[in-house]
Order: C-alpha cells, then structure tokens, then sequence
C-alpha cells in the first residue's frame, strides 16, 4: 500500500499581513508527515505570478514522523523568506511517498480564520 504521494501541489499561497494585536501570529504552515520506515528528502519550490520560480528549500524527515514548516519564517540553509501579501504555489517533492497539508491562520480581523487545505497529488 502507497503512503503518500511525491508531488504535491498548494496553489492558494498568499501570506497575510500581520493583524493590529500582536499577541496572534498569522501564518501559513506546510505539515509533512512521512509514513514510511526511511527518511524522506523533501524540495520546496516556490512558483510566483511575476517572478521566476525559487528552488532549492530543503527539508528531511525521518521515517514515521510529522514535521510543520512555517512559510512566515525563514526556510532552509537559504533562509528564504516569502514576505507578506506575495501570492505564490508551492510544490512539495519527496523522493518517498509523503502526506502533506497546507494551512493559514489569518488573523486581521478579531474573528481570526484558519483553513487547512490537501493539495493536488501526482
């Protein structure tokens, strides 16, 4: 039985500016998880509306774990950083099969809203 997919794609990416209250911390978060006894190397690749693509964040997970990584924080051994109200996709490759959700707490408003969406797979 396959666990997981290698390629996953979360097309709605757009990080929120921060809200008035800085007690909330809006985000966007990629949750990785590898259901698999070996260690997953993972490449996030960032595709943007008017600039060319930026490839190359890398990610390890170790065989039956679960990791989140913050897209509002600096990412990999580039550091790189999205910024705010920039809309994007990402593509998540694994060279094993991995599940992957995307998520987004935004918290401008004083009803803050979360969603959590699967990607496409393939």
């Amino acid at each position: 039985m396959e666990r997981g997919k290698k390629n996953w794609v979360f097309c709605d990416g757009y990080l929120p500016p921060k809200g008035d209250n800085p007690e909330f911390e809006g985000h966007e978060a990629l949750m990785l998880t590898n259901l698999n006894d070996e260690k997953a190397k993972i490449e996030l690749s960032f595709i943007f509306e008017d600039r060319d693509p930026e490839e190359g964040i890398f990610v390890e997970l170790d065989g039956m774990r679960t990791t989140c990584v913050r897209l509002d924080k600096p990412m990999g051994e580039k550091n790189f950083t999205l910024g705010e109200s920039v809309q994007y996709t990402v593509w998540v490759k694994s060279d094993v099969p991995i599940c992957a959700c995307f998520g987004r707490l935004d918290v401008r408003q004083t009803n803050m809203a979360y969603y959590s969406v699967e990607g496409y797979t393939f």
